[in-house]
């Protein structure tokens, strides 16, 4: 389904960018702009006008459908599960390092507080 999306939108982002350089430019710069053609003046205008407008329509409901797949298809995830609830004691032994990354080190902090017994209140 997200490729289906992907080619219909790049399909949609071509024909804006022809449509837009096709239509006449304030300054003659980069727009085709008159010379010929099968239509001049003020109908051109008003169908590449409306075409451009159609397509921009097309390319935001694309990109927004495109965001909504890609949240969906995620797996659901908090940056809370990672953080570690306290700091570790300054007495506490170092936890191995395994070479891993910084998640597998977390997820090795997590496990060592889960096994450890909780520490009785101050009196």
């Amino acid at each position: 389904m997200q490729t289906v999306l992907i080619v219909i939108h790049l399909m949609i982002v071509v024909a804006l960018v022809v449509t837009v350089l096709l239509q006449r430019s304030e300054g003659g710069a980069l727009g085709v702009g008159g010379g010929g053609g099968f239509m001049t003046g003020r109908g051109q205008a008003n169908v590449l006008t409306r075409a451009t407008a159609i397509l921009a329509a097309l390319f935001f409901a694309t990109s927004l459908g495109l965001t909504a797949l890609a949240k969906y298809t995620q797996a659901p995830s908090s940056i809370l599960q990672h953080v570690p609830a306290a700091a570790p004691e300054p007495n506490a032994p170092a936890a191995p390092s395994t070479g891993g990354g910084l998640l597998d080190q977390l997820k090795q902090l997590e496990d060592q507080r889960q096994s450890a017994p909780p520490a009785s209140p101050p009196r």
